[in-house]
């Protein structure tokens, strides 16, 4: 979402990785290379945070020569950038606009502090340089030594960070809170020193994500407080805000403001530093809980999961084995070391969000600001949904491996609706209703959570809340405020939707052809959530309402054929390119005509028969002269970097065609995924583009918004054994290789299957898949399409 895209040409072949690592077996975190995706806008963060962790403790780099923001990148850190100026507590993994949380920088300096760091003279003053051969990064690990001659080394449990600095005995050791400087600024922050406890505490109030594109959007909806404790002695050196140092002060407070413009202004911000004695005690341990109720719930928080006497060693050595559990859910046999990291980095990536909200004791701050304890049955709150990207196939990925979180997050989204009154916000981001993007991504979600098997929820009561919120427009639904990109309402302009059956130009909303398909899919995804919770009358309704998009499908749009294109409300067509994006959103109109997933039967029908079809997603994917166009090739053709592409090369399964899906899959995973910094090609979105890869990996997709049946590609690796929670998945691929992408045969549980589909029983039940794969198509496999699910 959001793309926000450094294009750079890298020539490294691999960075980052711990020496000595080996192949995954029973240590797959081996086999992670964070650094992908750090350069070329993937935006992900190399530093160290549990599976969902509230807590990603990672650098904050300085921004890149002619940036105008804050950070290097979304995520707190661009590989090509150069310097830090802290390593902050929490990040928000591969967003677009200009980043979100990035809360209290913590920097070590090595010079004193006499000018204010907020001030716009200091520059870089209270940087360092950063030299990637000093720095390595693996799953429960990060360290680096600066250019300053500090050496930094983190860890991180769910709610706690674990620092060690070690100072070079010869210069000043002092440790900077920039409690204000959150990545996209912030409206007040606090900071106490106690040297007697030797403990900071203090807060940070922010918010404004993505605020720059909307004016009436700037605002703040979060406070994040923490407490640090040290191991070793230190004196007070001061606090600053704005232009002013106040050496001696031990308390402190200010925000940066959100300026003119949506980003924090030069010469604004406020913290504090601390120093301590480099000669007495150059090895500094930090211990630091935080939490988004109060600071009683930081302290609980430390006081639990980071007790006094509690090492960095152990902190790392624990995290690592966590992610193993994690990762190892998924076990591969075979392919290349690049293969292997890659496809363990994506589902490292994948499994970084949503995130751990709530306190250890059960505690949360609600979008009503009140504080809330968890549901019954619930076991904790998340936070931080990017609903446009994740609906599609990472909610499916992450329940798939764990049943109860999914269930949890189900839960954690229709206790923000409940806070929120009604709303299901599309993007939310801690306690705040971003409102970012379009559609109605929540009733997809929900579904894709149920169907995947997470149900301890409160199913009923989720789908009559999203059931309101599709047929009864509210006065945010009317509003345009926010809009285009941050309209307030669940559903913008819904009067229409219900009046038309299509979003209409000039409707409210960011692009109303996109924004008809969204709610198509939405409504799909509605019509399968009511059919589970016993609502058959409103299962009939809402697929019905899915076929609405078909009202904008216009056969005569070009010479070369139909298009689904922007409509005026009195029916008639405006002009239209299909290489425009006027009516659509982060993408062209040749692009969005393939996002019809839970319809492709209806679509192809309407592009003239499987032929015609297959004849147009030829030209989608490649180029007049008949090489791949599956990224950076223009509006014309597909853009598999992201989320409005990325369906498209499985609808290749219903014009009886499953070699192609195979080739075009892995074609695209081959272009764009690479163990390189530039080896993610855009936004990673919450861990939705390298959950698109792990299935594809994997050689099967969820391509049914809120169904559990997988249409079928072709595996990369040999062996793959999925475990989940009372059920094994086992995909051996005989032939499988980087030249084999082709399917010859396909056994499930013994049995020859000539279709390239799998029913929802096979993920709830589990089973064997065997392929044979080879170096060419067999093109009698497969030729019967998948179900498709039209209105009528």
């Amino acid at each position: 979402m959001m793309r926000v895209v450094v294009i750079a040409a890298l020539g490294i072949a691999s960075v980052g990785q711990a020496a000595g690592q080996r192949d995954a077996g029973g240590d797959p975190a081996s086999d992670v290379n964070p650094f992908i995706g750090t350069t070329n806008g993937g935006n992900v963060f190399p530093g160290v945070s549990l599976p969902f962790g509230m807590v990603a403790f990672s650098p904050e780099e300085t921004p890149l020569p002619g940036q105008r923001t804050a950070s290097a990148a979304p995520g707190g850190y661009e590989w090509r950038a150069n310097g830090i100026r802290g390593f902050s507590l929490t990040h928000v993994s591969g967003t677009g606009c200009t980043g979100a949380s990035g809360d209290i920088p913590i920097m070590p300096v090595t010079g004193a502090v006499e000018m204010s760091p907020a001030s716009a003279a200091a520059g870089m003053r209270y940087a360092s340089m950063l030299d990637h051969a000093e720095e390595t990064a693996s799953p429960g690990r990060y360290a680096v030594r600066l250019g300053n001659g500090v050496k930094v080394d983190l860890g991180a449990t769910d709610r706690t960070a674990v620092g060690r600095f070690t100072f070079p005995a010869d210069r000043p050791a002092n440790l900077l809170f920039r409690t204000s400087d959150s990545e996209v600024g912030s409206t007040a922050s606090t900071i106490a020193i106690d040297p007697v406890t030797r403990t900071v505490t203090g807060s940070v109030t922010s918010g404004n994500f993505c605020g720059y594109l909307a004016a009436d959007r700037r605002e703040s909806y979060y406070t994040l407080h923490f407490v640090a404790v040290f191991d070793q002695p230190f004196e007070v050196g001061g606090t600053w805000r704005d232009d002013k140092v106040m050496p001696g002060a031990a308390q402190g407070g200010g925000g940066t403001s959100y300026g003119t413009e949506g980003h924090p202004p030069a010469g604004k911000g406020a913290g504090g530093w601390i120093r301590f004695d480099p000669k007495r005690t150059p090895v500094v341990t930090m211990r630091v809980g935080i939490s988004y109720v109060d600071s009683a719930g930081a302290r609980a928080n430390l006081a639990r999961e980071s007790p006094a006497g509690t090492t960095l060693e152990a902190t790392q050595v624990a995290g690592r084995a966590i992610w193993n559990r994690r990762l190892g859910q998924i076990a591969i046999e075979g392919g290349a070391r690049d293969e292997r990291t890659v496809f363990y980095t994506a589902l490292y990536h994948a499994l970084l969000t949503p995130n751990l909200y709530s306190d250890a004791d059960g505690r949360y701050r609600g979008f009503d600001g009140a504080v809330h304890r968890l549901s019954r049955g619930q076991g904790a709150q998340y936070a931080n949904y990017s609903g446009w990207d994740v609906y599609r196939s990472q909610l499916q990925l992450v329940t798939l491996l764990d049943p109860r979180r999914g269930a949890d997050i189900a839960q954690s989204l229709l206790n923000q609706a409940d806070q929120n009154g009604g709303v299901w916000d599309r993007w939310t981001h801690l306690t705040g209703a971003t409102s970012v993007m379009n559609g109605d991504p929540s009733p997809a979600s929900v579904a894709a959570i149920y169907a995947f098997g997470g149900r301890s929820f409160d199913a009923k009561r989720a789908y009559a809340s999203l059931k309101r919120a599709a047929t009864v427009p509210t006065e945010k639904d009317l509003s345009r405020k926010g809009c285009p990109v941050l309209c307030i309402g669940q559903r913008p302009g819904l009067d229409q939707w219900l009046r038309l059956h299509y979003m209409p130009v000039g409707a409210p909303g960011w692009g109303t052809a996109s924004d008809t398909l969204e709610l198509a899919a939405a409504d799909f995804g509605l019509s399968e959530l009511a059919r589970a919770t016993g609502d058959r009358e409103g299962a009939r309704l809402f697929r019905a309402r899915s076929g609405w998009w078909r009202n904008l499908f216009n056969p005569k749009a070009t010479p070369q054929g139909g298009y689904i294109q922007p409509r005026n409300a009195d029916g008639s067509w405006p002009r239209f390119d299909p290489a425009g994006e006027d009516a659509f959103v982060e993408g062209s109109g040749a692009q969005y005509l393939w996002m019809v997933p839970f319809d492709a039967g209806g679509l192809i029908a309407a592009l003239g028969g499987p032929a015609a079809a297959s004849r147009r997603l030829d030209a989608f994917f490649r180029k007049p002269d008949g090489s791949w166009a599956v990224t950076k090739s223009g509006p014309l053709h597909a853009e598999m970097d992201n989320e409005p592409s990325i369906a498209a090369p499985w609808l290749y399964l219903f014009t009886g065609e499953p070699w192609k899906t195979q080739e075009t899959v892995r074609e695209a995973m081959r272009r764009i995924w690479t163990n390189t910094p530039a080896g993610i090609s855009g936004n990673d979105d919450l861990g939705q583009m390298s959950s698109w890869y792990v299935w594809s990996a994997l050689g099967v997709y969820p391509l049914y918004p809120g169904r559990a049946d997988l249409v079928v590609g072709s595996p990369s690796f040999s062996g793959v054994t999925i475990r989940r929670p009372g059920a094994r998945i086992v995909i051996r691929a005989k032939g499988a290789g980087p030249a084999a992408p082709y399917v010859q045969s396909l056994k499930v549980d013994g049995q020859r299957r000539e279709q390239a589909w799998l029913p929802a029983r096979f993920v709830e039940r589990g089973g064997t898949l065997d392929f044979t794969l080879a170096p060419t198509p067999d093109r009698a496999w497969g030729k019967t399409p998948p179900p498709s699910f039209s209105p009528d």
